[in-house]
């Protein structure tokens, strides 16, 4: 089967973490077609939007697409996030940030969790307004059942298919009584689908507490949007940090993988940009197109490389990306 793939290059380090994972895909027994697309502050310089219709386009046509970073500078006219309006536009509606051990110093052991963030709506909408001259600022947090239906039932469907006993449903409902309320409500109705797995509450400060006190206790966690931005982000730095944390961005026509990092200009062009994220989210593409075998492969090709210190200098090695990268391809 000939797989068709997007990469989203886009900006920074962007450009160069892609070429990597387009190596180490070509270095895999499987057939791929490869459409590059535009997307970032470049494209907005060169096109007049950070999000041409044309990537979307590339994106619905492909079996999947691989995501690399974008700047996103304040205060342009006519510049939005190009990242939040592609999964409003093309429904990415679960945002996956798998969190699990790595074999390195850096990383605590016994860690393996999954949060599953709704990745539409909440306090992401991009419902915003100034009021009052300017001196009021204003943003609507839209939570509805559809799309809090779907991701607590994506969680829970993630959970049976892993064999997982126990989902947190993280939120603020004591407080936010309308919004996470509702929330709240749906995942308790959704939850008595699945008997046999245990759901537990948790208010969204006392996740972030308990998850630097025992992140081994989590097995999956769901969450609105803001919410799971900033515990995931929170629970990668257990792992190795961004440098290794990977995301997937899944809706019903269409997914995204992406590494978490940004575009970190200071780095473009060192040699230093670290592939570990964007092959691991690399990986996750792969399990997702049902290619498990090739996954594993990578999964294992990275730890090994991690393993025996064959890493860039965020995570103490002395390899360039395209050496780290020359690693990877070997021990597949």
């Amino acid at each position: 089967m000939t797989y068709k793939i997007t990469l989203l290059p886009g900006d920074g380090i962007g450009p160069e973490v892609i070429a990597a994972a387009e190596q180490v895909l070509c270095a895999l027994p499987l057939d791929i077609e490869f459409t590059r697309a535009e997307i970032g502050f470049g494209a907005y310089e060169r096109l007049g939007t950070p999000l041409p219709d044309s990537t979307l386009d590339a994106i619905r046509s492909s079996h999947a697409a691989l995501f690399g970073a974008v700047t996103t500078p304040p205060n342009i006219p006519g510049y939005f996030s190009p990242v939040v309006r592609m999964r409003q536009k093309l429904d990415l509606y679960a945002n996956l940030r798998p969190t699990r051990s790595i074999p390195h110093p850096s990383s605590r052991p016994g860690i393996d969790m999954l949060i599953v963030r709704e990745n539409t709506e909440g306090l992401y909408s991009g419902v915003e307004r100034l009021e009052d001259d300017g001196n009021r600022a204003i943003t609507e947090r839209i939570i509805t059942r559809k799309g809090s239906e779907r991701i607590v039932r994506k969680a829970f469907d993630l959970a049976r298919q892993a064999g997982r006993n126990k989902v947190h449903v993280v939120h603020k409902a004591n407080v936010l009584r309308q919004t996470c309320g509702l929330f709240r409500a749906v995942a308790l109705e959704v939850a008595k689908e699945y008997p046999e797995i245990e759901m537990l509450e948790m208010l969204v400060d006392t996740c972030a507490m308990e998850l630097v006190r025992a992140p081994e206790q989590f097995e999956i966690i769901v969450t609105t949007n803001l919410f799971g931005d900033i515990l995931s982000d929170e629970a990668c730095m257990f792992v190795g940090g961004l440098g290794v944390a990977a995301s997937a961005n899944i809706g019903a026509q269409a997914s995204v993988f992406e590494p978490v990092h940004g575009s970190a200009p200071p780095l473009v062009g060192t040699g230093k940009a670290n592939p570990t994220a964007t092959f691991l989210a690399t990986a996750m593409m792969l399990e997702h197109i049902g290619e498990t075998e090739s996954a594993a492969r990578l999964r294992s090709a990275i730890e090994s490389c991690i393993a025996e210190g064959q890493v860039t200098p965020d995570l103490g090695g002395t390899l360039t990306t395209t050496e780290m990268t020359e690693k990877v391809k070997c021990r597949l």
